[in-house]
């Protein structure tokens, strides 16, 4: 391939690395830590610019590990859930049943629930259909957007590919 082929390649292992990193490094981690890390991840990616976002994670807290307001209101929230759980084990629909029961009680229609693992195939199909807007992120989804959103990131070398301006050369214009 090119030469840029090879730094996209490049690029593409360099983030697998990192991203099986991130998901080491965060299961290594305390459960606080990780609500923490979902609730600044959230913010990150824009929710809850014109409100605010809340710690919640407390025993009696019903499951709920943060609220985003999305307004200055707060007429809008967002109830975010997260799991932190080894790889191979899985989440289950009867969690993601839990967590929309919650979003009713609370009277919120917008959820999203995020594990370090992943969700069995019945519960992402139970989330798609449910009348509520409830988001699953997975271990791997999580680590791209933290990645994407410079969660527990950062960036140590910035390379720019150059190419020639073709409209420079044009010496008919």
């Amino acid at each position: 391939g090119t030469p840029e082929d090879r730094v996209e390649a490049a690029i593409k292992e360099i983030e697998a690395a990192l991203a099986q990193e991130l998901l080491s490094r965060i299961i290594d981690n305390d459960f606080v830590f990780f609500e923490r890390l979902v609730l600044e991840l959230v913010m990150a990616m824009g929710y809850g610019k014109l409100g605010q976002g809340k710690h919640t994670g407390k025993t009696a807290d019903g499951g709920i590990d943060g609220i985003i307001s999305e307004d200055a209101l707060g007429l809008s929230v967002i109830l975010l859930q997260a799991k932190r759980y080894a790889p191979e084990n899985s989440i289950g629909i009867e969690k993601v049943k839990e967590f929309a029961g919650t979003l009713d009680e609370r009277g919120a229609v917008k959820g999203v629930f995020v594990t370090t693992s992943r969700f069995t195939s019945g519960t992402v199909e139970y989330a798609r259909r449910s009348p509520k807007s409830i988001v699953l992120i997975d271990g791997e989804r999580l680590a791209q957007l933290l990645i994407q959103f410079g969660v527990g990131v950062r960036t140590t070398k910035t390379v720019a590919l150059r190419k020639i301006d073709s409209d420079y050369f044009n010496i008919d214009a």
